[in-house]
């Protein structure tokens, strides 16, 4: 009996001895877990914004806008690419494209992405979400994307790359257009180089580059989406020599757009059903 007693003393010790060590095994990773999310949320929060870069500076880092170099194409490659499957980001902008350490661009925050399968090409909503600046026109008024959309943010960050300005509360002294507006009046009066402040007139091939460039990203921002290339065409054009159609008059090039912020917010969120209906104001 006495060694029946001792048996169980010694298997209960043996338990609680294992029950402690995984105990506190499970602590010390769930306080190393808490750590590492705690240096995650330490981190930077403010809102990435696009940074000015001189126009040298930009020219050196794609070694004389190269046609070698995939900015661009790497970024885009879910979207351009020939799949049964098409990504709509709906919130591309300068802020959600990233480089790696080796240059390379990746679109992030798909938040707001929607996936088209089978024969879809189009969708439509009444809750419009995006960046001002950046919105398609059918998007920002009537709620139709598709992904002739994002060719058409894709437009505005090759402007606001080859300008060195940026799309939201762009400025000219001269007159109140956008920078489609501005880059559309410069192409109209045969003087589109003067978009790039800093030109290096004495060098005739990057003067093409940037007439090419400002070309195509011209015919991506069209008024009406089917005048727009296809992300596939657009890097084929980026990466040839080929002729180029002449655009037509661009959306929103009149003026600043339908939904420019007259507050800090960068963001826009606009929605309409049964019970509410937004107004839009339009500046004169």
């Amino acid at each position: 009996m006495a060694v029946g007693i001792a048996l169980s003393i010694f298997v209960a010790c043996g338990i609680l001895l294992v029950a402690y060590y995984i105990f506190k095994r499970k602590a010390k990773l769930k306080g190393g877990n808490r750590e590492e999310n705690d240096q995650i949320d330490s981190g930077p929060k403010e809102d990435l914004e696009l940074p000015l870069f001189q126009f040298t500076t930009i020219a050196k880092a794609t070694n004389g806008f190269s046609f070698n170099n995939k900015i661009g194409e790497g970024g885009f490659g879910p979207v351009y690419k020939d799949s049964r499957l098409r990504i709509v980001h709906r919130d591309l902008k300068a802020s959600n494209v990233l480089l790696d350490k080796d240059m390379k661009p990746k679109i992030s925050d798909f938040g707001l992405a929607r996936m088209f399968g089978g024969d879809q090409t189009e969708g439509n909503t009444t809750r419009v979400v995006g960046t001002y600046g950046y919105m398609a026109p059918e998007y920002a008024t009537d709620g139709l994307f598709s992904v002739k959309s994002d060719v058409f943010s894709f437009g505005i960050l090759m402007l606001e790359i080859i300008s060195g300005k940026k799309s939201r509360g762009f400025y000219h002294p001269d007159h109140s257009l956008s920078l489609i507006g501005h880059a559309w009046r410069l192409w109209k009066d045969g003087k589109p180089l003067d978009l790039t402040e800093a030109f290096p007139g004495e060098s005739c091939n990057l003067s093409e580059v940037i007439m090419r460039c400002i070309n195509i990203s011209l015919l991506c921002v069209q008024q009406h989406p089917d005048d727009r290339p296809s992300m596939a065409t657009v890097v084929w054009m980026l990466g040839g020599e080929n002729t180029l159609p002449q655009p037509k008059e661009p959306g929103f090039f009149k003026g600043s757009g339908p939904f420019e912020p007259s507050s800090s917010s960068s963001n826009i969120e606009l929605y309409s059903n049964n019970e509410f209906t937004a107004s839009l104001l339009y500046p004169r």
